[in-house]
């Protein structure tokens, strides 16, 4: 079997999480606590994440964070195009709620900002990702925007999979990149119920390195290959240990270009 290193490949890392530097590390403790598990970096802020990728040679970073609560989306996103705009190797996911006020004003806003989606994490904002409040964001983002979704947790009821399944059978045109291979810690269900389809794709981010490497290929290839793309999920893991854990569940070269790069281009038009 031919052995790849990660420099072999242009890297597009789908799933990053940066904060201004005042809460960087504060921020990165939540999720650690939230999760109950240690975080690889213990900063998650921006210079860190460029010093992590340039051991592999990342080309492009899709940046992003969570608004919690409605007040946070406009700083959010004011910080995230702001990094976006000094690196042009960073483009960025727009935080949205469902309680914010006007969630089509926001959209147009992003977009005139160039950020290129929306990133929801259904279990930080405790709110279903089958909710009429979730819907708004998919009502405005229809047909605009793709939506980044944090996917599965065996503690809470917000995001399983059978919920997506339920989303995008209500919103056939939304684009959903499906994180974590569609379901952290709720793979059994995700394998039962999510399929590939033309507006959903799936990155690899905090699942490769929680699962065995024969999970791991049944599911990439269940979903296809061409719906599959490399995340980090920065700073609770490594970019270089992530790409080499990838790197190991022996795909072929051709395979790896979508995986690492091809399919993020063609899906984001990047």
């Amino acid at each position: 079997m031919k052995t790849f290193r990660p420099e072999d490949f242009e890297i597009i890392d789908m799933h990053t999480h940066i904060f201004p530097h005042k809460i960087s590390e504060k921020a990165t403790q939540s999720i650690g606590k939230f999760y109950d598990m240690a975080m690889y970096h213990d900063i998650g802020e921006t210079d860190r994440l460029l010093r992590a990728e340039a051991q592999i040679g990342t080309k492009q970073m899709l940046v992003c964070s969570v608004a919690t609560t409605p007040h946070q989306v406009v700083s959010i996103n004011d910080f995230i195009a702001g990094e976006c705009a000094q690196h042009p190797e960073f483009f960025g996911f727009a935080a949205l709620h469902g309680a914010y006020e006007d969630i089509p004003g926001e959209i147009d806003r992003v977009i005139g900002m160039g950020l290129k989606g929306i990133k929801l994490h259904a279990d930080f904002q405790r709110t279903p990702i089958d909710s009429k409040e979730s819907y708004r964001i998919y009502e405005a983002a229809e047909g605009r925007l793709p939506v980044l979704m944090h996917m599965g947790d065996y503690r809470h009821d917000f995001s399983h999979p059978r919920m997506l399944k339920k989303v995008m059978e209500d919103f056939p045109k939304l684009k959903v990149l499906a994180s974590h291979l569609g379901g952290f810690a709720a793979w059994d269900e995700a394998e039962e119920v999510l399929h590939s389809s033309e507006n959903i794709r799936f990155d690899t981010s905090s699942a490769v390195c929680l699962m065995s490497p024969e999970r791991a290929v049944r599911m990439i290839r269940n979903y296809g290959v061409d719906y599959c793309m490399f995340g980090s999920d920065f700073p609770m893991w490594d970019p270089k240990e992530e790409a080499e854990r990838l790197l190991s569940l022996g795909f072929t070269r051709e395979e790896y270009e979508k995986l690492f790069s091809k399919n993020a281009k063609e899906y984001l038009n990047l």
